[in-house]
């Protein structure tokens, strides 16, 4: 298994990566934004991607994107192929799409929102932390890119303050500062995330039913 940073002798793959990412989440009956084969092209012409080959198979894929004039980065478009699920390649491909993001742009901060209660627990291993929608990108072509999402409608009711999605932030500014005394890292609780998730279902489902 090769996981390289993406280029355009790559681009072959985008219609497969799309593919894959929207079944996806069909069967998770979760809500995604979607993307076209061309902007996925567009990211690895621009190195801003990673992509997992099993000799010449694709097996997953990851992709930057950056905002407010890259003080913010984001990892998006995590997939892994179905003929390779369960193997920890998800994991192998974040930790490589966040050393490279880290490389490429140092001083942004490094943030991504999600449902998935796996990626959730890769991206605290990996130093985030839960924080609210405040603290992301007020970039409002962040947000537009949620349009094609299920649940966008929740997003637009709380004025882009919640919706299902949590959110979760790494700030290099607090790895750098040696004043601050980093307190010893608690186990990802993956109960309190599935409760939250939860509670914000129930309390979103019963308003669109009103």
């Amino acid at each position: 298994m090769k996981i390289l940073i993406a280029n355009k002798s790559h681009a072959s793959y985008a219609e497969i990566i799309c593919n894959t990412i929207e079944e996806s989440a069909k069967v998770r009956g979760t809500g995604i934004a979607r993307r076209t084969p061309e902007y996925i092209i567009n990211k690895m012409e621009k190195g801003n991607a990673v992509i997992a080959l099993e000799e010449e198979k694709f097996a997953g894929f990851c992709y930057i994107e950056t905002w407010s004039h890259d003080k913010y980065v984001a990892n998006s478009g995590l997939i892994v192929h179905p003929d390779f699920r369960n193997q920890g390649l998800a994991k192998e491909i974040k930790n490589v799409i966040f050393d490279h993001s880290r490389k490429k742009y140092p001083d942004a901060k490094i943030f991504g929102i999600t449902t998935g209660l796996a990626v959730m627990k890769i991206n605290y291993d990996l130093g985030y932390q839960p924080v609210t929608f405040s603290e992301l990108t007020d970039d409002e072509t962040f947000w537009k890119g949620c349009q094609t999402c299920k649940n966008y409608d929740i997003l637009t009711r709380t004025d882009h303050k919640m919706c299902l999605c949590t959110g979760m932030l790494y700030d290099p500014e607090k790895k750098k500062n040696p004043k601050q005394i980093e307190k010893p890292k608690s186990k990802f609780n993956e109960k309190a995330f599935q409760r939250l998730k939860h509670i914000k279902q129930t309390l979103f489902y019963k308003k669109e039913k009103k």
